[in-house]
């Protein structure tokens, strides 16, 4: 952290954290549908849901690990149906983010998890799309899409998606790998992404979330990936750690998604303060935040209460978002100088 930052009191901090420009890297779409917008949905496409009501799916939002998550993810995703679906569900993202401060998103998308319904590439892309770009324009914020391979389902459906989804190239910018990551290793995708590769898609994948950091070895050898995606394992592996450092790889960590899936007991003993002291190019991002108990203000908040971390930790995790987005680099320049000139306006009032 070579970064001079100037002092801000700390009883700013939080203020801070909310109003200065951060990119979210690590967002799924599909987590993001809140359980009010799901009864919605369901009611006007006559889907029948397992809950009697939003509060009983509200309640059902106790998981104890990403197994159990997922379960309820993939019925949640029941009610999308058709574009205006999709529309819905990335507008109400795109007008929270906003209110945080986003000023650049990289959305994740499962078409997977929809066409396997009957639900059209098109239908998915479309609505998605359409929604980013009338945010760009109503509301000032970049948005980009990020299509997600489903892990534990095979390498041909995979390939079959990528295929599928190409004749709407110019509406997604790269491809991912998520869902359930024990027993799925990176390997397993290997031609897919070589294909994404050749077709000049930016990669990333999820790796060292519940896997070991021999995964995160694997997506970027074997996958060549740009980013990791939570990467919270490669402390286990102090040569993944100097690879990490020396190349500047982004990890896109979630640590209200760590807290709710177990993969820490406490954010106060969240590994994210250690990885940054250790010069690793991580960020904070929201995973599935109608899940996981807040979007990305509320993972910064709580983890820096938690953590005690302050002004510098915070202005290094969102100059490393917006570093770490795939976008020019006059953009990026653009974005950083509004995030100086937000530091300077909280110094001042010191």
């Amino acid at each position: 952290m070579n970064h001079s930052v100037p002092q801000i009191e700390a009883s700013s901090l939080p203020q801070l954290l909310r109003a200065m420009p951060k990119a979210e890297l690590h967002m799924h779409i599909e987590g993001s549908l809140e359980p009010e917008l799901i009864f919605a949905l369901a009611e006007r496409n006559s889907v029948k849901l397992p809950y009697a009501s939003v509060e009983a799916l509200r309640a059902a939002y106790a998981f104890t690990d990403l197994q159990s998550f997922l379960d309820i993810y993939y019925a949640g995703a029941s009610v999308l149906l058709h574009e205006q679906d999709f529309y819905d569900m990335a507008r109400a993202y795109l007008n929270r983010a906003v209110a945080d401060n986003v000023v650049h998103t990289e959305i994740f998308f499962d078409p997977q998890t929809h066409t396997e319904r009957g639900v059209s590439m098109e239908t998915v892309i479309n609505g998605l799309y359409r929604a980013c770009r009338d945010a760009q324009i109503e509301q000032g914020i970049s948005a980009s899409l990020i299509l997600s391979f489903l892990r534990h389902l095979s390498e041909e459906s995979a390939l079959q998606t990528l295929e599928a989804a190409l004749p709407l190239r110019d509406r997604f910018i790269g491809v991912g790998l998520d869902s359930s990551e024990v027993g799925n290793p990176p390997e397993k995708f290997a031609r897919v992404f070589a294909r994404s590769r050749e077709l000049g898609l930016h990669l990333v994948a999820h790796a060292g979330e519940e896997g070991p950091p021999a995964y995160i070895w694997g997506a970027l050898d074997t996958l060549g990936v740009e980013r990791i995606d939570h990467g919270v394992q490669s402390e286990k592996d102090e040569q993944l750690m100097q690879r990490l450092v020396k190349e500047q790889i982004p990890l896109t960590v979630c640590p209200l998604s760590n807290l709710k899936l177990c993969v820490v007991d406490d954010l106060a003993d969240h590994n994210l303060p250690r990885l940054l002291k250790a010069g690793l190019k991580v960020m904070i991002n929201s995973d599935d935040p109608a899940y996981f108990g807040g979007y990305v203000n509320e993972n910064y908040t709580q983890l820096f209460a938690a953590t005690g971390m302050g002004a510098l930790e915070a202005y290094q995790l969102a100059r490393n978002s917006l570093e770490a987005s795939f976008v020019s680099d006059a953009q990026k320049a653009e974005w950083i100088a509004r995030l100086d000139e937000t530091f300077a306006q909280f110094a001042a009032k010191v």
